[in-house]
Parts: C-alpha cells; sequence; structure tokens
C-alpha cells in the first residue's frame, strides 16, 4: 500500500512528494512517515531500543516466512540456518517474518511475536520441531534429539517467543 502523497514548495512551486512507508537511515531524515497496511510505523523508523529486536545475519540456506532459525559462526563470520531439533548444534536464537534466498541478508526477531505461523492451538506450549525451521505441539521424545520450548501460541497463527533452555535427550 503506497503511502499518502502531499505538496511542498520547490523553489515557489507545488511539488506532490509521497511519504515514506520505511527509512533508509540518514538519507531520509526529515521525510515525512506514512504508516504501513496494518496501521503501523515499519520498524526501520523506530529509535533503537523501541519495538522488537531485529538482527540482519546472512541466511546459509533458503528460509521461509515463520521459519525458527539458529544463529551460528561460519569461520568467525555470524550466518543463520534452519533451526532443528534432529541437531545439538541447532537451537532456536529467533525467527524470520519474510523469506529469504541462500546468501542474502535475513531479518532475524530475537524476541517478539512469530505471526507467520498457522494451525495453531491459542494457548498451547510449542517446541522446536525435528522438521527444520519447524514447531509442533509435543517435545520430541527421540534418542539425540533436542527439547527446546519456543513459547506459547497466542492465536492460530502466532508464537509468543520465549525460548526455553535447549537440551539433548539420551
Amino acid at each position: 500500500m503506497a503511502g499518502q502523497k502531499f505538496l511542498v514548495l520547490n523553489a515557489g512551486e507545488p511539488e506532490e512528494k509521497a511519504a515514506i512507508q520505511a527509512s533508509a537511515g540518514a538519507a531520509d531524515a526529515g521525510k515525512v512517515p506514512a504508516l504501513d497496511a496494518a496501521g503501523k510505523l515499519d520498524q526501520s523508523m523506530m529509535p533503537t531500543g523501541v519495538g522488537a529486536s531485529v538482527e540482519t545475519i546472512q541466511a546459509s540456506e533458503a528460509l521461509g516466512a515463520g521459519d525458527w532459525v539458529n544463529v551460528y559462526l561460519d569461520a568467525g563470520t555470524r550466518k543463520v540456518r534452519k533451526a532443528d531439533a534432529t541437531s545439538a548444534g541447532k537451537p532456536a536464537n529467533g525467527f524470520v517474518k519474510a523469506a529469504v534466498e541462500s546468501g542474502a541478508n535475513a531479518a532475524v526477531y530475537v524476541d517478539g511475536t512469530n505471526d507467520q505461523l498457522s494451525g495453531l492451538a491459542a494457548g498451547a506450549p510449542y517446541y522446536l520441531d525435528t522438521t527444520a525451521g519447524g514447531e509442533a505441539a509435543a517435545a520430541p521424545s527421540g534418542s539425540g534429539n533436542v527439547v527446546q520450548r519456543l513459547g506459547t501460541a497466542v492465536s492460530a497463527t502466532a508464537i509468543s517467543f520465549h525460548p526455553g533452555p535447549a537440551y539433548l535427550l539420551a
């Protein structure tokens, strides 16, 4: 949804300008903001410390919207991949709200609500799944699996992310 437009004077002549819905940083200083389709300001327009904690990290594999992700070091560089309850080294450190291609930068939410899900039971706890990037209503029970609580479903499409410790089943 495009933001509303307004008139400004440019050398004494009226000129139409569009409000912006996302900020590119200092280059957008002084510009008029517009609300997005949900009626909210984009996270990029919020001051540091206000809103969700989001980190920009390169994806080492393709990620889907709503995937639970693991942040790890690859030769000293932080990267992100799908979290996976079948591997001790891949607990969920956050989630992504938008699909990302391998090698591209991902906006990784390290807290907040993952609202890119479906088929959840509101009020139920959810755990990291043995399907990479997924969640399950029951904790894994197989030997060698990792149990990590992700949080509680707040609706049929969202989990409030409050990760528990990850532990390996014998």
